[in-house]
């Protein structure tokens, strides 16, 4: 039985993630600040510790641990958090990976839109264009130069850059069905998703199908916050408003983080979708969001 080691296991793609492999037969490992049960081992980032039976027999290491971007206000103090807990992660897998020589046959490592920048255009950016001179451009830089060190010990790196990851409970769609949906600003700068089945049917091709190099997780069909907005009341039958949340509010309320709010553009996925073993199951909004009722 092949063992898949996964950092940031118990937060919402993770904890998908472990179920849908565990279908298909593997053994999945945990890495925990606390563990609670036999397949979760501790580690400790700030101490530089990592249990080092968690990584026996492991075949790939599916690395998604890192501090909520969209949690809290983004403080001088919390942006370090933002960079050191996806950094300094990776850093310390690669340290012990290299300390114990395992043979690892993969490091599939998250990443985020943001890496093309808080900004609103018509260009649609593809994993080609240059990373943004701004604070989501930077965390993004930074997170996947520490994942592409590993291919220093010849191990294949792959990078998945996710757009708002669509589920039925958690994350960004339980803050959005709100009793009158409504666009945010302007209502103009586009949100790129993914349905998190889609999302993790990617991590499991990296594993089984070699799927290397890096791509951008997100779903074919572009939206705006108002067409999104819009498409969302319909599914869930409520009451739609075309006014967005004032720029101003959402400034005032969230302070620098309103960006990632108030502005997006479109991303292609057209990379992945080129891949010959991999098609979405979910390319139109209005099917994701009805399977997620």
């Amino acid at each position: 039985m092949k063992s898949i080691l996964i950092s940031g296991g118990t937060g919402l793609v993770g904890k998908y993630l472990q179920k849908k492999l565990e279908e298909k037969n593997y053994r999945v490992k945990i890495l925990s600040r606390s563990p609670k049960n036999e397949n979760e081992f501790k580690w400790n980032i700030n101490d530089g510790y990592i249990d080092e039976s968690a990584f026996e027999n492991v075949s790939h290491i599916i690395h998604l641990a890192g501090a909520g971007i969209a949690d809290k206000r983004w403080t001088n103090e919390r942006k370090k958090e933002l960079i050191n807990s996806r950094v300094k992660s990776a850093n310390l897998l690669f340290d012990k990976i290299k300390e114990l020589e395992t043979p690892l046959k993969g490091f599939i490592s998250a990443s985020g839109i943001g890496y093309y920048g808080a900004v609103t255009s018509d260009k649609i950016f593809t994993e080609d264009d240059n990373v943004a001179n701004d604070f989501l451009g930077e965390v993004c830089k930074k997170w996947e130069d520490a994942a592409h060190q590993f291919k220093i010990n010849n191990i294949p790196v792959t990078i998945l850059r996710t757009g708002i990851v669509l589920s039925k409970k958690e994350g960004a769609l339980e803050k959005m069905r709100t009793p009158i949906v409504t666009p945010l600003g302007s209502g103009k700068q586009f949100i790129p998703w993914v349905h998190i089945e889609d999302l993790c049917q990617m991590y499991i091709n990296a594993i089984e199908l070699d799927l290397t190099g890096t791509y951008n997780a997100v779903a074919p069909e572009h939206h705006t916050s108002k067409s999104f907005s819009k498409t969302l009341a319909k599914s869930l039958k409520r009451p739609f408003l075309p006014i967005g949340v004032p720029s101003f509010i959402l400034k005032l309320f969230f302070g620098e983080m309103a960006i990632i709010l108030l502005e997006g553009s479109k991303i292609s996925s057209k990379k992945i979708e080129k891949n010959k073993d991999y098609s979405f199951r979910f390319s139109k909004l209005q099917k994701a969001l009805s399977n997620l009722k």
